[in-house]
């Protein structure tokens, strides 16, 4: 009878609760609709009903915290695809160049490489309307070549060497976005795997691309997480849960309305033994801080780099009824060993925004003593190693940013994208030859270097986009200048993963991370290795 009386006065108190929760749900609705009529009948001007609404719920969110935010039904879709790992379209990369639509690659089973459509292939019109020479834009192009699935569009392609157009009529389908950027073997018995974004289908393609490694002979593993700014939660804790033997805990989340949960490891794991080395820069957020910190609680691998974004809150969607949504923030989360690593966001949006520069200006990325973690906030690794909450990951080993090669030439040949251009352009022009003459990107990176010649072109091709040539300034550069037109070379020619492969060797993460692999910096540090 006792447990009777109690059970009802729970349930009493919660109707109370809820119903004093509604009543004044109901009256803030009301009062809203209200100042909505009083606009609409009694406002001096016309007003825009959709747009004040809005309005009104992104300043509300604003209030709350930096990562609460109202998708506009227009946006939802797009702003979906990078995490889904697909959309609808004729499945090419492309680069306006020189005013034109150029096809850098075929997306690898889509439409148009079925159909034969070539890297180096120009877009002269799209369904009969000339889009050469007309000041075309990404967007322009987006608009006019993605579609739903099934439908057709027409385009006609300049092709080198062929007398006339080549017209193709190309039906859309879903095409695959990948978020593996690179996976290749670093050197003997070393993988290394860039992920750029936590994506439905990425656990699946990193499956794939360590398989792929280990059938090479990959024993270590440098897994860059470095640029990554996140994405699923859940497919964040299937990565970890990689490199973790079973029972161990991911993460844990936890707020005012969602009760604590954890997510344990389980028996699954295809990387669990071998060195293992995550890099990590201040770019790296929210998914990559839950791998990353998985690893470093349970003293599993190295971290390498410097301090993480520091998103500590989990979101979750929530459709509104014109088809818009908000992303609205319900959770904290929490690393293995208890740390909270959001960084403070009370002062408003606007000087969260301006952490990393401010990060910058205190000298942060240069010097690792710069950083001041709050002891109130210590915790330790299962290996009783110190770390810190309150403000991102902080990785065991500290490499500062590397400014040596930075010069006004480096800087201006960036800014009007001249390497990039000249790349694309010399590759269009020579690609035959130089497929004939390597046939992959390890005979490549072997055998090929920028001639006299080759950069002869590209100091021309500079000064033709206003970018003047300075000596001094070329040779504190020259180191990042060759090697970044060897690495667009090498995109140009086969993928971004090839760009990677060459670019990386100048990487100070990079060879920071194969320098620990090779002494004896795991002892040391006390990084468990099976």
């Amino acid at each position: 009878m006792k447990k009777l009386l109690l059970s009802l006065t729970v349930v009493v108190f919660l109707t109370g609760v809820f119903s004093r929760s509604q009543a004044q749900f109901n009256s803030q609705s009301r009062k809203f609709d209200t100042l909505m009529q009083l606009i609409a009948y009694a406002y001096v001007d016309s007003t825009d009903p959709d747009k004040l609404t809005d309005e009104a719920i992104i300043a509300v969110l604003k209030d709350l915290d930096p990562h609460s935010t109202y998708i506009a039904a227009e946006d939802l879709k797009q702003q979906n695809e990078p995490l889904e790992g697909k959309f609808e379209g004729i499945g090419i990369q492309f680069n306006i160049f020189q005013d034109t639509i150029m096809v850098t690659r075929p997306i690898p089973g889509g439409p148009s490489e079925k159909l034969g459509i070539r890297a180096g292939d120009r877009i002269v019109t799209i369904d009969g309307e000339n889009v050469a020479s007309t000041g075309i834009t990404n967007a322009d192009v987006m608009k006019k070549l993605r579609g739903d699935k099934g439908t057709k569009v027409t385009v006609d392609i300049y092709r080198r060497r062929e007398p006339e157009l080549l017209e193709f009529v190309i039906t859309r389908d879903k095409i695959p976005l990948y978020s593996i950027d690179a996976s290749y073997m670093a050197e003997p018995g070393v993988g290394y795997i860039k992920i750029s974004r936590f994506a439905d289908s990425t656990v699946e393609e990193f499956k794939t691309a360590a398989a792929e490694l280990k059938l090479q002979g990959m024993k270590s593993m440098i897994l860059d997480l470095s640029n990554n700014g996140g994405g699923y939660l859940n497919r964040a804790i299937e990565l970890a849960d990689e490199f973790l033997s079973a029972g161990k805990t991911i993460v844990y989340t936890e707020g005012r309305h969602s009760p604590k949960q954890v997510y344990n490891s389980t028996s699954i794991g295809n990387f669990e033994v071998g060195k293992l080395v995550v890099l990590i820069d201040e770019s790296s957020a929210s998914a990559s801080e839950i791998v990353s910190g998985a690893i470093q609680d349970w003293d599993r691998g190295l971290l390498i780099g410097r301090r993480s974004f520091a998103k500590g809150l989990v979101q979750k969607p929530f459709p509104l009824p014109d088809g818009s949504a908000v992303r609205l923030t319900i959770a904290r989360y929490y690393t293995p060993a208890g740390r909270c690593i959001q960084k403070p966001y009370e002062e408003g949006d606007e000087e969260y925004d301006l952490d990393i520069t401010n990060r910058y200006n205190h000298g942060e990325l240069y010097h690792q003593d710069s950083i001041k973690f709050d002891e109130n906030l210590k915790y330790y690794t299962d290996a009783k190693r110190t770390v810190y909450g309150g403000g991102g990951i902080m990785p065991d080993i500290f490499v500062p940013l590397d400014t040596s090669y930075n010069s006004k030439y480096l800087s201006d040949l960036g800014r009007k994208s001249v390497l990039f251009d000249y790349a694309l352009d010399y590759t269009d022009k020579n690609r035959s030859t130089l497929k004939a003459k390597y046939q992959d990107m390890q005979t490549f990176k072997k055998d090929f270097s920028v001639s006299d010649d080759l950069l002869k072109g590209m100091k021309e091709w500079g000064e033709k986009s206003d970018v003047k040539f300075n000596e001094e300034d070329y040779k504190v550069s020259e180191t990042m200048i060759l090697t970044q037109l060897k690495a667009l070379i090498a995109r140009d020619l086969w993928d971004i993963n090839a760009y990677f492969y060459i670019v990386n060797d100048i990487n100070p993460f990079y060879t920071k991370a194969l320098q620990s692999l090779n002494d004896d910096t795991f002892s040391k540090m006390k990084i468990a290795v099976k």
